[in-house]
């Protein structure tokens, strides 16, 4: 019967563009569309000169979030507990900026760029790095590039989990067992070894196993639910979406909406959200990220638990009778 392999050709040949072209848009969409929109950021100093700075940047409309500061030290607290990316501060010899490249290279000369076209023509802009990204990684190249394999490893712990039958409490200890030991994996490459995170190592390590384990949770949750088509859910969840909508690279604020806001409720953005508090803030901001970490990873391993009562135990593949519990009947 020919039908079957035909069909199975076909699917082929139909899915691979499909899932090249949702990769494309996913990937290269957010990073074509970079801009600011509503970016926080701090005026500070006397109300006249502040006013009219903060009017200038207005004109600007819907890029940036402007929080009003009364002097300097003011905006520097604001920036390193992450309420705002930077802050312009007007003195009497012109304007200064702040900024903390530490939260987003990116979004630093962004600001750079917007003080400096603020100023009256021919004003030199001095800039201070409040938050400084680590010489080791002063463009965040590294961090960015660390969140795509912390989602594959959380996938393919998952997607393990899945094929070997570890259901219900074994499954759950599998995945717990394994984000923990990449945790400190990570932890030794990233922060011992590349120097690239310099905060409580410690720290760092339960941040990134609570990163793999909400994903790794959520796929083999998904799994348990649906069988093994929700590993391919997961992937794409995690990976297609996660990965590309994390706004790690450059920061939330800066993707298309709703891209931003959609990539901080999924474990990667979540989890480098995290990484860079932690790492450069001594926890600052952090409330919101380990929120949506643990409400993933505890509805994840809660479906892989109750997903291990509802299937057939080893051994009993899905849909036949256990043969060895059948009666042998006797003449």
């Amino acid at each position: 019967m020919p039908a079957a392999p035909n069909s199975r050709a076909v699917a082929v040949i139909l899915l691979v563009p499909l899932i090249v072209t949702l990769s494309l848009w996913a990937f290269s969409w957010p990073a074509a569309r970079i801009a600011p929109r509503d970016l926080p950021v701090g005026v500070a100093g006397p109300a006249p000169a502040a006013e009219q700075l903060q009017r200038q940047l207005e004109q600007r409309a819907g890029a940036f979030e402007i929080h009003r500061y009364d002097d300097e030290g003011a905006a520097r607290d604001a920036i390193e507990d992450r309420v705002v990316y930077g802050a312009v501060v007007v003195t009497e010899e012109g304007p200064r900026l702040l900024t903390a490249s530490a939260a987003s290279p990116v979004v630093a000369q962004l600001l750079t760029e917007a003080a400096k076209g603020a100023a009256p023509s021919g004003t030199a802009v001095p800039v201070t790095d409040v938050v400084a990204a680590p010489e080791t990684d002063p463009r965040g190249a590294a961090l960015g590039a660390s969140i795509l394999p912390l989602a594959l490893a959380g996938v393919a712990a998952g997607a393990l989990v899945t094929v070997m039958r570890l259901r219900g409490a074994r499954g759950a200890v599998a995945l717990v067992g394994a984000a923990g030991l990449v945790g400190v994996a990570a932890t030794a490459v990233a922060h011992s070894w590349l120097g690239v995170v310099t905060g409580d190592w410690w720290t760092e390590a339960g941040v990134v196993g609570l990163t793999v384990l909400a994903i790794s949770s959520g796929v083999g949750g998904l799994a348990a639910l649906f069988g093994s088509k929700g590993i391919g859910m997961g992937a794409l969840l995690m990976v297609l979406l996660g990965n590309s909508f994390s706004g790690v690279t450059s920061a939330p604020e800066l993707l298309p909406e709703p891209v931003g806001a959609i990539g901080q409720w999924l474990p990667p953005g979540a989890g480098g959200s995290l990484l860079r508090s932690v790492a450069f803030f001594d926890g600052a901001a952090a409330g919101g990220a380990v929120l949506t970490l643990t409400a993933w990873a505890v509805l994840g391993l809660a479906a892989v638990l109750i997903g291990g009562r509802r299937q057939p135990e080893a051994g009993s593949p899905a849909g036949l009778p256990d043969r060895r519990r059948e009666p042998v009947l006797t003449d």
